[in-house]
């Protein structure tokens, strides 16, 4: 029986190395790097026809947006997302004007769509000369159409925080609570229009979001200022423009001494 049935050869640790070794390894599962390609899903491919769609789309398929943003003829697209932006944040000017009534009803709105506007006008050639340090495949129109959709994101966000800043409006004449609420609900708004920002560079080959989150702060230092530099927006003043120069810390605290001594009012802020 034993004879039939040779038994094996022996096979030392050396030549089991060695066979392990000339065995060719199995190929590695690579693991996608980076974001889902743009226009993959034939969703994202359908074109946004009018301002409505943009909002829609924004809210809802944020990469259908930004795959429409890298097409040919996004110049309309971007105008109709600037339009929705600058309406919506004239509609929250009205009611911060509330607070105080009167002029700043007209006011107010003029003055946030436009301090607005021009605080992103002058931050877009910083933007744009650090989209092109941190390697991002973005043209000036693709870049454009990425802070438009900040902007548009942002006062989308304000218009729904409106009703709660109208009821306060209503109900308090403390100046330094109203603008912390108005300063609260204005930043939670740019987190989240700056989140779709850093998206939709993500998807442009960016080597590093450095240049862009230095960017982040600039914005919002020269917005907040913007608020300093047209004051009043909330209060009142005897003046459409104020007759002199503040940093926008220091008229923050002397907007808070100023109600403290007027028991929670304050003349302009």
């Amino acid at each position: 029986m034993n004879e039939n049935n040779p038994v094996p050869p022996l096979i030392s640790q050396t030549d089991a190395a060695q066979r392990l070794a000339d065995k060719p390894n199995p190929p590695l599962a690579i693991s996608p790097s980076g974001p889902r390609p743009l226009g993959d899903d034939p969703a994202e491919r359908v074109p946004i026809a009018h301002a409505f769609a943009a909002i829609e789309a924004l809210l809802r398929q944020p990469r259908r947006l930004l795959f429409q943003l890298r097409q040919p003829g996004a110049g309309k697209l971007i105008v109709g997302m600037l339009f929705v932006a600058f309406f919506c944040a004239a509609v929250y000017g009205v009611v911060a004007g509330t607070f105080s009534g009167g002029t700043q009803l007209w006011a107010a709105p003029v003055k946030i769509a436009l301090g607005l506007f021009i605080s992103a006008a002058i931050c877009l050639p910083s933007l744009y000369i650090f989209t092109c340090l941190s390697g991002a495949q973005s043209r000036l129109a693709e870049v454009c159409g990425l802070l438009a959709g900040l902007l548009m994101l942002m006062t989308i966000l304000l218009v729904g925080f409106a009703p709660v800043a109208w009821i306060f409006s209503q109900s308090t004449n403390y100046i330094g609570w109203m603008g912390f609420l108005h300063l609260a609900f204005w930043l939670v708004a740019t987190l989240f229009g700056v989140r779709f920002m850093k998206n939709g560079f993500s998807h442009a080959q960016a080597k590093s979001q450095a240049g862009v989150n230095v960017w982040i702060i600039i914005f919002l230092l020269v917005a907040v200022q913007m608020t300093t530099a047209l004051r009043p927006i909330i209060g009142k003043s005897d003046t459409f423009f104020p007759t002199e120069k503040k940093f926008f810390l220091g008229h923050w605290f002397d907007t808070l001494r100023e109600a403290s001594e007027n028991n929670g009012t304050a003349h302009r802020y």
